[in-house]
């Protein structure tokens, strides 16, 4: 334990570690292109994220802003951070100087060159207005300071009637309580179809006067109730006054929103943004890498930050929350935004590393959905079933921590849970266990769901066999073999069949469509979700003739024409190299499938690869949507030297890190310490391995280990070795449960 809590003093001493992490962290990565991500102020898993909107509507936008725009409508209190589709944006302000109170549509043009962000903070001008706009926030409580030139006529315009992409409200209300302090709510709906924030602002400075719309009619007095409803609170400011605002939030009701703005006391916004910038950095610090290369820095410090971004604090300090039926519920630390899709895959595999204790309060989050809602949720945006996306995938989450050791739920309930989602009679469940695999002429996507269902159904096998349930071991075991019934042997491709269990013709492995009748494939076509039997790679590998034809496969994705065939492809379909698509998640495994065969140099080539060109420090610096930290979950697996490919598995399948040096701060306070020796432009692969000072020969690492802390010694060389990763005994998958 002494050894350990040295090298980790050692390894902070480094003079690359002389500057705070927070410094390293860009949040305008990802907000160019396609990475849908947000710049704004929010703390880690925060309800609030406080974040200027363009108001512009359109795919790029499904976070409310995009690097290429010149203009700021407002800055509202809830975002999505990398998601496909646009929603949220509420409790939207801007403030205001010589502008009549309208209801038209307001901007201010601003420039990058004075906007500024960090974790925790945000800043721009708006040229319009000359007002210098600053942002940050606690976990509930979003605080703003604007500072004006000289006005008769400055404002705050409050609108609740702001929405992006697929939201609209369908009520909203107003209240003044005093000359400084203002209630209200605003429901809508969208993607989430039952949506209802409250709010309560609070200003440091006494409005003198309040204009109000309702419905595009101008209202008398100090309340007001429509769908679209803006108010305007006027006064006057001298040149350079600084005037504050707090806005607390809660999904409940209204007093659960004035609770929320004792988050921040007082007016010290310098203080509440330092605490907020100190919080970022004791979450950052638990995990540190060591590197001379500024840009890797920058990319990987923005991407574990990323990490943190979702899911979001749904609940209120007095734990109550809306309900999936729309009812206060009271839970404790409930959290939603669950893109469970994306993340089961490795954003939460990161965070059963790097924020351990949150686990239990995710996973009690869930079961609060399976009390309210009868199934488990696929894609929990506020509290609402949205159905987006295929699997039933918070099944691997529960399951990786029941088998990790993590406590601090019900397992038993938490298996009835999964189990109740794999016998549910919706999204082609029934079908899939009536035909043993989803027929493509009574659902389409057909292939995906089969495969997904297939590795959540091994999922729920090993959860049986924990709890000693053989029987049903037995049969979800049988049920994770489903992906074999539409392996096609002559193409070498996991292919839709219809119900009379013939193939369909025809079939193009290159052809892609966003209508679900005409593909078999979520996102995607045959090269991409082929390789998804996380669970069975030994067996997808005899169905493919056995390693060597395996290998030729594999190695084709990466060659062959980056052409993908059809008239409505979806865009997520990114990042190309070949056919495999990094801007999108079924790939995201698929490089690291080399070392079961052993050939962990094929791994390392194509994941360096992957890196270097699909990551970087810029705003269009993510090939594709960053699906609340998986896209960025990958990259700091990789840059770190191993990967969950089957995350319920208990293993991470290693590669060759890109950095010097690596630190994880373990719960228990030990440290898991990864040392790269003779890393060079030339020494590209592993030459051997060291586990505490043993040879380690084998290329995966499991969480047991991980956990114990100790160091794992890489030494590269210009040629592979000899023993790493090559004997049977010494592949990822030969001991998975």
């Amino acid at each position: 334990m002494k050894k350990l809590v040295l090298v980790l003093a050692t390894l902070i001493s480094l003079p690359s570690f002389s500057q705070r992490i927070v410094d390293f962290v860009n949040p305008f990565i990802g907000t160019g292109g396609h990475g849908h991500t947000y710049p704004g102020a929010t703390l880690p898993f925060g309800m609030v994220q406080l974040s200027p909107d363009n108001g512009t509507n359109g795919w790029d936008w499904c976070s409310g802003y995009n690097y290429s725009d010149s203009v700021i409508q407002g800055f509202s209190h809830t975002h999505l951070s990398g998601t496909g589709i646009g929603d949220l944006c509420d409790i939207s302000v801007l403030p205001m100087v010589d502008k009549t109170a309208s209801i038209q549509k307001t901007t201010s043009r601003f420039s990058h060159k004075q906007e500024s962000a960090k974790p925790g903070y945000y800043a721009v001008q708006l040229k319009d207005f000359d007002i210098w706009v600053e942002l940050t926030s606690s976990i509930r409580c979003g605080m703003h300071r604007y500072t004006f030139p000289e006005s008769k006529n400055a404002s705050i315009r409050l609108d609740l009637g702001f929405a992006i992409n697929w939201d609209r409200p369908t009520e909203s209300s107003f209240i003044k309580l005093n000359d400084t302090t203002f209630v209200g709510y605003r429901f809508s709906t969208g993607w989430a179809k039952d949506q209802k924030i409250y709010y309560a602002i609070r200003l440091s400075k006494s409005v003198k006067d309040i204009v109000l719309f309702a419905d595009s009619n101008k209202v008398e007095g100090n309340t007001a109730k429509a769908k679209d409803l803006k108010a305007c609170l006027q006064f006057e400011t001298k040149k350079g006054e600084k005037v504050m605002m707090k806005v607390g939030l809660s999904t409940a009701d209204v007093e659960g929103a004035l609770e929320s703005l004792n988050e921040i006391v007082g007016w010290d916004f310098d203080k509440t943004k330092i605490d907020a910038e100190n919080i970022w950095e004791r979450e950052l610090r638990k995990l540190q890498i060591r590197t001379e290369d500024v840009a890797l820095k920058q990319t990987f410090y923005t991407a574990l930050y990323h990490t943190y971004l979702a899911p979001t604090r749904f609940s209120d300090r007095f734990g109550n929350y809306k309900g999936v039926k729309g009812n206060i519920v009271n839970g404790k630390a409930i959290y939603s935004t669950q893109s469970l899709w994306d993340t089961f895959r490795a954003a939460n595999p990161l965070l059963t590393l790097t924020q351990t204790e949150l686990v239990p309060a995710i996973i009690n989050s869930y079961l609060s959905f399976y009390d309210q809602y009868g199934l488990l949720p696929v894609w929990d945006l506020q509290f609402n079933e949205t159905n987006c996306m295929t699997g039933y995938h918070a099944v691997p989450i529960i399951a990786d921590a029941i088998l990790k050791g993590i406590t601090g739920f019900d397992y038993n309930k938490a298996y009835d849970a999964m189990k109740a989602s794999a016998f549910q009679n919706i999204r082609a469940t029934d079908l899939y266990r009536q035909y043993n695999f989803v027929p493509q002429d009574k659902a389409g996507e057909s292939v995906t769901i089969t495969l997904e269902y297939a590795y959540d159904d091994w999922c729920i096998a090993q959860v049986a066999k924990r709890l000693g349930r053989t029987n049903e071991y037995k049969e979800f075991m049988k049920r994770g073999l489903n992906w074999r019934n539409l392996f096609d042997k002559k193409t070498g491709f996991i292919r839709p069949k219809n119900a009379n269990n013939r193939f369909v013709e025809p079939f193009d492995p290159y052809f892609a469509d966003t209508d679900s009748k005409k593909s078999g494939y979520t996102e995607g076509n045959a090269w991409q979700h082929s390789w998804f039997v996380l669970h069975d790679v030994y067996g997808l590998i005899n169905y493919h003739g056995g390693s060597n034809r395996f290998v030729k496969k594999l190695d084709s994705l990466f060659t062959v024409s980056s052409e993908v065939k059809g008239t409505n492809i979806t865009p997520d379909i990114s990042g190309l190299i070949g056919q495999y698509a990094h801007g999108n998640e079924p790939s995201h495994h698929i490089a690291y499938l080399y070392n079961y065969v052993g050939m962990p140099e094929k791994t390392a080539d194509r994941v360096a690869q992957i890196c270097k060109t699909m990551y970087s420090n810029k705003p269009d610096g993510l090939c594709g949507n960053e699906d609340c930290g998986q896209m960025s979950a990958w990259y700091v697996f990789s840059v770190l030297g191993f990967y969950p490919v089957n995350p319920v598995s208990g293993e991470y399948v290693l590669s060759v890190p890109l950095v010097q040096e690596s630190a994880l701060q373990l719960p228990s306070g030990n440290l898991f310490h990864v040392l790269v020796k003779e890393a060079n432009e030339k020494n590209k692969y592993i030459k051997e391995v060291k586990w505490n000072g043993e040879l380690y020969t084998k290329s995966y690492i499991r969480h047991f280990d991980i956990m114990q802390g100790g160091t794992l010694e890489i030494i590269l060389g210009e040629v592979p070795g000899k023993t790493f990763g090559k004997a049977i005994d010494d592949l990822p998958g030969r001991a998975v449960r």
